[in-house]
């Protein structure tokens, strides 16, 4: 199955790759079914629950407007959940695998790259969509998944064969926040929906939160060498990520238009490291074409 089109069926994404948190779909999709459960409820059932109404409001209209804002706070939380759930299972899937095309468009000569790394490379959807881009231009090159689970870069490496390129991908077990790299070591450096999951441990609105995430860019750009381009693509902090590109002098940083991902906002950054030191903070494009 070596497959390198952009465009792909869900199942074959998911029979490749699976789900990560396939207990949120499951919560989700339980509770839709139960809040549709009880909307049904409402509708067959109406006189009687109107009849319950009663009991509790003096006023036959109160009691009828109760009912009815029940019957229909449950509808739309039916329809809600059942959207959440199907947002969820595209973001994790056909949404993550055209985002990971995206980032590979946005290198524009992956026929110079000898060195290539995936920060929280997963179940290795963009990965693998690095090896392929690899394989196709005819490179000698190799791209690195790291990944804090050693079970978890086991199954990677063998999506990567599933997807003919395991000679392409090497998988390491390591903390992003102290990458196990040399300084200016890849030509490439790529993150999709991971750097945002960096200290959650202390909630992820927290000052200690922002610190480790500002850690792993910083440790992205030191092992970037220079000239080399990074492409990140997550949820909710590119603000933060981009603030800090600034601060690390980083040239050609592009921001992606929005794309609802998990049901939050996300964005794709782009960026490239200064052959030469840089003087003053990089400007900032929003590249609506990312």
């Amino acid at each position: 199955m070596g497959k390198s089109n952009s465009s792909r069926d869900w199942t074959q994404i998911y029979a490749i790759y699976g789900m990560d948190q396939w207990q949120t779909l499951v919560f989700l999709l339980c509770h839709a079914v139960f809040f549709s459960s009880l909307s049904i409820i409402f509708l067959l059932y109406f006189g009687s629950i109107f009849h319950f109404f009663q009991t509790l409001f003096p006023s036959p209209s109160a009691a009828r407007f109760a009912a009815g804002f029940s019957g229909a706070v449950t509808s739309i939380s039916a329809v809600c959940l059942f959207f959440a759930a199907a947002n969820f299972l595209y973001s994790a899937g056909p949404l993550h695998y055209e985002m990971a095309q995206r980032m590979v468009g946005s290198v524009y000569d992956w026929s110079s790259v000898k060195l290539a790394l995936d920060i929280g490379c997963g179940r290795g959807i963009l990965l693998n969509s690095v090896a392929t881009q690899l394989k196709k231009t005819g490179s000698s090159g190799r791209v690195v998944g790291l990944d804090r689970s050693k079970r978890t870069t086991l199954s990677t490496l063998r999506t990567a064969n599933v997807e003919g390129v395991g000679e392409y991908v090497t998988c390491k077990e390591g903390d992003v926040r102290s990458l196990p790299f040399e300084d200016n070591y890849f030509d490439v450096v790529v993150s999709a929906v991971f750097v945002h999951t960096v200290g959650k441990e202390y909630g992820h609105r927290t000052v200690e939160a922002a610190a480790e995430r500002m850690r792993v860019v910083g440790e992205m750009v030191r092992v970037l060498k220079p000239g080399g381009v990074g492409v990140v693509w997550d949820l909710l902090h590119v603000p933060e990520y981009v603030r800090r590109l600034q601060e690390l002098k980083m040239e050609d940083i592009r921001v992606s238009e929005r794309v609802t991902a998990f049901m939050v906002s996300s964005h794709m950054v782009s960026f490239r490291k200064p052959s030469q030191h840089a003087v003053g903070p990089g400007e900032v494009r929003l590249d609506w074409r990312c």
